[in-house]
């Protein structure tokens, strides 16, 4: 699962490592991103092979949805699915997209304690969720674009935390996910596996992260764990 995750990078670094460009305004980076919230996700301009950003709402709504209660349930889609799930097997063979990140979260329970943990490749660079995309239109009728982030089996670095993880593209997948022509899902699938172990690392992180309503580079700091179970003991 991934239900929260940093985006700490402005757009315009963004939009150099994506090679792409978009009339979205700059936005404040990020180290707590929650569902729901608007993200910048990265798509394919569907008459010529052009990368383009846009913001969309994290939690996918299907075109075919009554009501926008069911994004609470599509954050994630697990890619082992996604080809059968009436929600997701659409935008899976034809909405494809990238979520840009610089980071993401799990947790582990210890009582009634939650540890996180921030992953990240590398020391920390940019790189992109494999994610999907719909369009929904609400009883007002203004159009919602909205996006889900695949999910895979974990590797050796996650397995400890969580048993899922997102799935991470390699960069040289980013132009065959994107093209809406490419309708073939089982090469589709293909892309969709744990990233290499190799290529990240796992450090814990502040509790500021448990609370949406917190958002700031402390959110993010790695922490030492005996400090903070000596600090669980004192209060």
């Amino acid at each position: 699962m991934c239900g929260r995750y940093r985006l700490s990078r402005r757009k315009q670094l963004v939009e150099e490592y994506f090679e792409t460009a978009s009339d979205e305004p700059e936005w404040t980076p990020r180290y707590n991103i929650a569902p729901t919230q608007s993200v910048p996700v990265i798509g394919q301009n569907p008459k010529e092979p052009r990368r383009e950003l846009s913001v969309m709402r994290w939690g996918l709504i299907p075109s075919w949805a009554k009501d926008s209660s069911i994004a609470a349930q599509t954050i994630n889609a697990r890619s082992e699915t996604a080809a059968t799930k009436p929600a997701f097997r659409d935008p899976l063979a034809s909405r494809r997209c990238l979520v840009p990140a610089d980071g993401f979260y799990e947790w582990v329970r210890s009582g009634k304690t939650k540890q996180a943990y921030c992953f990240e490749v590398n020391s920390g660079e940019l790189f992109a969720f494999a994610g999907i995309w719909d369009r929904w239109k609400d009883p007002s009728g203004q159009w919602i674009k909205s996006c889900s982030i695949l999910t895979t089996a974990p590797n050796a670095i996650t397995s400890s935390i969580h048993d899922r993880m997102p799935v991470i593209l390699d960069p040289s997948d980013y132009d065959l996910w994107l093209d809406p022509g490419m309708k073939n899902l089982a090469a589709v699938s293909e892309m969709l596996k744990p990233y290499d172990a190799r290529m990240m690392r796992c450090y814990p992180v502040s509790s500021r992260v448990n609370h949406v309503a917190n958002d700031d580079a402390e959110c993010s700091l790695r922490v030492e764990l005996a400090l903070v179970q000596t600090q669980t003991t004192l209060f």
